[in-house]
């Protein structure tokens, strides 16, 4: 399949700048995976949609202030980095893999300062590599890093918005159950949530689990081969609980549906797959690539957002809803007025 074959038109004026005043005030398109025309709910319909016995499996990630802004230590020229991934402590310093730019190069060996109301944080370029990817170690203890950066970085929102974040942002940019800190995007089908809507799930029978993805840089890169099958994923690392693997099993047994919260939980599920309609609980490294053609093992609907043209994501969600389904499916949601992306409206297609 050829990239230009996920293409679609979406004006500009569809893109969501900010939230609705109440998560669930979002609207629901709803594609059935068995066929037929889509309809038009509110997202506090949910638990009216989904039936009792069914599981929702939500990504508990946690955004992190990822986004640095500082300078060279040498020449004093302005640097960005973007927190990617840990690679570990290297001595008393964290360091991370982090996506990086600045007016000139960088280079092994430099040294950059960011600097807020606490002080100064140094750190030291490590390697570079192809793609703009940098390892960098900071001066700062490894167990303690994550806090120091709530002062030092920024929320690093989706390019598409075209702001610097808000205060507001702080909140909105998170599910409000997010607990695993190390996304540097929020798992956005996750935002709709609201206890009240939690409340009438467990009411209904529906259970849920959680899954840890960590969001990684391959939300925001685009595919720019021509050719689907010569993308690469950037690898994504994830945790699946005890209790989840116990919560699909028990799904399974009673012939319920177990329904991704969200592409990374989608990902997250079928990467753990065991082969036999469950998963396998623990640590793991996901790069796969959901494209139509693929044959889901675990998955058996998903609550997502409305996402970019060309995109990853709307390869996948095609790959559940059918590739002609979903773009027509995309094209009503333009006529009729869809929020789209991050703080967009939503989907269900179960």
């Amino acid at each position: 399949m050829k990239t230009s074959d996920f293409d679609f038109q979406l004006p500009d004026e569809l893109i969501a700048q900010s939230p609705l005043e109440a998560r669930d005030a979002s609207r629901l398109l709803v594609l059935p995976r068995a066929g037929g025309a889509p309809s038009h709910r509110a997202f506090r319909d949910l638990p009216d949609l989904l039936l009792p016995g069914d599981l929702l499996v939500l990504n508990d990630a946690r955004v992190i202030p990822a986004r640095l802004r500082g300078a060279k230590v040498e020449s004093g020229g302005r640097v960005e980095l973007l927190l990617c991934d840990p690679l570990g402590p290297v001595g008393d310093r964290a360091a991370w893999r982090c996506m990086g730019g600045s007016s000139k190069p960088l280079r092994p060996g430099k040294f950059l300062r960011f600097t807020d109301g606490a002080g100064a944080l140094d750190a030291e370029i490590l390697a570079v590599h192809e793609g703009g990817f940098v390892d960098v170690a900071f001066a700062a203890d490894p167990d303690a890093f994550l806090d120091r950066l709530e002062g030092l970085g920024e929320l690093p929102l989706p390019p598409y918005l075209g702001r610097p974040p808000e205060e507001a942002d702080r909140e909105r940019y998170q599910t409000i159950y997010a607990r695993e800190r190390g996304a540097v995007a929020a798992p956005t089908a996750g935002l709709h949530f609201t206890e009240a809507i939690f409340a009438r799930l467990v009411a209904r029978g529906i259970e849920r689990a959680t899954v840890t993805l960590h969001v990684g840089p391959g939300t925001f890169l685009p595919v720019r081969a021509d050719d689907v099958s010569e993308h690469r994923m950037h690898a994504e690392r994830y945790q699946v609980p005890d209790a989840t693997a116990a919560a699909i099993a028990r799904t399974r047994e009673r012939g319920g549906r177990v329904i991704a919260v969200g592409t990374t939980a989608l990902r997250t599920l079928e990467s753990a797959a065991d082969g036999r309609g469950g998963v396998r609980a623990g640590p793991g490294v996901s790069e796969l690539f959901v494209t139509p053609g693929y044959d889901f093992r675990v998955v058996d609907g998903l609550v997502t957002n409305f996402h970019l043209p060309r995109s990853t994501l709307v390869m996948l969600v095609a790959a559940l809803a059918g590739h002609q389904r979903l773009l027509a499916a995309y094209e009503e949601a333009v006529r009729e007025r869809y929020r789209f992306y991050s703080y967009g409206d939503a989907m269900l297609v179960a």
